[in-house]
């Protein structure tokens, strides 16, 4: 009878679980049937035509939108996927910015040793005509298409540089080009090295691993580890770079899905370059993905101290599926778990728009492998927080401003040469000039204390406290008044390191500004006292029982 009845509760489990599939099959080929018919009313019935491309991509769109943010579709002629997952592209090397001034697209910044650099093309030079093709009011968009294309051709590129009287004109050949995942590394001191990592791009780690060989050769037996900023990338790489510091053998990370296929373990398979030195990570809440599975790693292998902010908390992995015509889809498939065991997912996707976030006090408790306990569900929380110095909501806009951005192209003009980037300076002088040229060209800038004491009084006068409250109000509007050259002087500490970082960016490329622009960051010098302190540095990686 008990065989009777096991047999009888495992043939209502199966059928219960085939049902199960035969009803969401029988759901998905009904909606499929609704979505064919109404999609065929809208081409057949609708008063205008609507090209079938842009119809269907309206609908997969809308429908990946509420899954969550991660998972999208890339049509065959989207070349944004591949550029994200490789950091390549064909084209002249540059960035484009769009100048309300010119109305034009000018050059923002040449990559070193691409077409652009290599035909001497400058941040700020005003793009005339493509092959004889006038691009006046043409946004960067439509512009970067035109630049882009097969490696090997070549274009004719008319511009105009400021401060000269006739446009050049310049043939270029497009070429494959490759974005550094480390834009800069180098000494910080006798003993310390420094490297920044931009993306987990194809070959990070070999970049990666090249930089810090280098910094051994130099002396280094220290290192601060930048991944600040750092939207992650390929897993492989994240454990390849792990390896740089922990032995063969070490489970990095594993992913859970749906599928098996998607269940996989990630381990070191070499030898490491140097699995002694002490290393300090820096993370901010932009730092996300394959960044917090390389610092969550180490932190749980308790192999490296992670100071800054709490990082973004994306603990989903994506997988690249093609689909017919070429096209492409990424596609969230599995949860990832660093050594501890835990997933550093903060948000849950409810597939109905809204998210929803973990609060710290449903976390769980996991323990790194001395005993050290860390947390689950919000990101990577570093063992010490280092908060970088805040900004003025003019600086911000400051810094995006044509304004801005031209003074810097007249001063690289008047300047054949300039300090080495890090040792760059700006006199009192040369600040004066900045300033009543971005006064001269009337700056702008958005005051959100404007907005709030607006919005003050039209609740004030919804409420019937206008009147009386008037001249309290017309005393704070008169505090708060936009006084453009009163600000400019007022943040002066704050502007300059800007200036001088985009200078240096000017001469330098991106490993110049990088260099120059550690020279104000505060948690950069938080990093460099702690890694200098090898008592502090020990005793926060000391046993929980010898403490």
């Amino acid at each position: 009878m008990r065989r009777i009845g096991l047999l009888f509760c495992l043939v209502l489990v199966f059928g219960t679980a085939y049902a199960q599939r035969e009803n969401h099959s029988s759901q998905v080929a009904r909606n499929l049937d609704i979505f064919d018919e109404i999609y065929k009313a809208l081409d057949l019935y609708y008063v205008d035509t609507i090209a079938a491309d842009t119809a269907i991509q309206w609908a997969i769109d809308g429908m990946l939108m509420k899954v969550d943010p991660y998972t999208a579709y890339y049509p065959a002629d989207d070349e944004e996927l591949r550029q994200m997952s490789t950091g390549k592209y064909a084209g002249i090397g540059s960035i484009i910015r769009f100048s309300k001034k010119h109305d034009r697209v000018t050059i923002s910044e040449p990559y070193r040793n691409t077409p652009s650099d290599k035909v001497g093309l400058r941040a700020g030079d005003i793009l005339l005509a493509i092959d004889g093709k006038d691009v006046k009011g043409m946004l960067p968009a439509k512009v970067t298409t035109m630049l882009r294309g097969e490696a090997g051709t070549t274009f004719s590129l008319k511009f105009q540089r400021p401060g000269e009287k006739k446009p050049r004109t310049v043939r270029i050949t497009r070429a494959t080009i490759k974005t550094p995942a480390v834009p800069y590394y180098g000494m910080a001191d006798k003993e310390t090295g420094y490297i920044i990592l931009t993306g987990f791009t194809d070959g990070a780690a070999r970049e990666v691993r090249h930089a810090l060989e280098q910094i051994k050769n130099q002396g280094g037996r220290k290192l601060i580890f930048d991944l600040r900023n750092n939207p992650g990338g390929a897993i492989n790489e994240a454990v390849d770079i792990v390896n740089l510091f922990v032995g063969k053998g070490q489970k990095v990370v594993y992913t859970k899905g749906k599928q098996k296929i998607a269940n996989h373990e990630y381990l070191t398979t070499t030898d490491p370059v140097d699995s002694i030195m002490p290393v300090v990570v820096m993370v901010n809440q932009n730092s996300a993905s394959a960044s917090e599975i390389v610092s969550g790693s180490l932190q749980d292998m308790d192999r490296a101290v992670i100071i800054g902010n709490r990082t973004f908390g994306k603990g989903l992995v994506q997988a690249i599926r093609d689909v017919p015509y070429r096209g492409q889809m990424k596609l969230t498939t599995a949860r990832y778990y660093i050594p501890s065991g835990r997933c550093i997912q903060a948000h849950q996707y409810n597939h109905d728009g809204t998210v929803k976030t973990t609060p710290d006090s449903l976390t769980k408790v996991f323990y790194t492998r001395i005993g050290r306990e860390v947390r689950d569900g919000g990101g990577i929380k570093p063992d010490i927080t280092a908060e970088p110095d805040s900004l003025p909501t003019m600086v911000y806009d400051l810094v995006q401003s044509d304004a801005f951005f031209d003074w810097i192209t007249g001063y690289r003009n008047k300047h054949a040469q300039i300090a080495e980037a890090g040792s760059i300076r700006l006199t009192d002088e040369e600040y004066a000039d900045f300033c009543k040229y971005v006064t001269d060209e009337k700056f702008t800038y958005n005051r959100r204390s404007d907005n709030a004491i607006k919005y003050l009084k039209e609740i004030a006068q919804q409420e019937g406290y206008l009147e009386i409250a008037k001249a309290e109000m017309d005393s704070l509007e008169k505090k708060f008044e936009p006084n453009l050259e009163a600000d400019l002087k007022r943040f002066k500490s704050k502007i300059l390191p800007f200036i001088e970082a985009e200078i240096a960016t000017r001469y330098y490329y991106q490993g110049g500004y990088v260099c120059q622009q550690l020279k104000s960051d505060k948690v950069y010098h938080e990093a460099l006292k702690l890694i200098a302190d090898e008592d502090r540095y020990r005793n926060i990686l000391k046993k929980v029982s010898d403490k």
